[in-house]
């Protein structure tokens, strides 16, 4: 099973009993979100289920993504991820230290410190 990251996927619990059910946890790496298609996905359904309505329970919320799935598997489209990445925002020097040195305390750079 690929899994993401999230804490609740690395629990010794969860990791035991997806082996005792014969299950092999697989993590994608991280910083690689894009590999999670799963989330996309997710989006698409709670899109087509949910936007603009107001549900008054969580059966109404479940009634509502089942019945957007259904109707997508009745008439399939493919997924094309044609996502645009945002451009980079200017990283500090510290963000570009390398990240090894960051999980370390390093004292602010002396040149770059105003000297009097």
């Amino acid at each position: 099973m690929v899994l993401d990251n999230l804490a609740g996927h690395l629990t010794p619990a969860f990791v035991l009993w997806l082996f005792e059910h014969g299950i092999i946890p697989l993590y994608t790496p991280l910083g690689a979100s894009w590999l999670n298609m799963a989330e996309s996905i997710q989006r698409i359904i709670e899109r087509r289920a949910l936007e603009g309505q107001h549900p008054q329970n969580p059966a109404e919320i479940i009634e509502w993504l089942e019945a957007a799935t259904r109707g997508w598997n009745r008439q399939p489209t493919p997924f094309i991820w044609g996502g645009k990445r945002r451009p980079a925002l200017p990283q500090s020097p510290t963000a570009l230290r390398p990240r090894r040195l960051r999980r370390l305390y390093l004292p602010p750079d002396p040149a770059a410190q105003d000297r009097t």
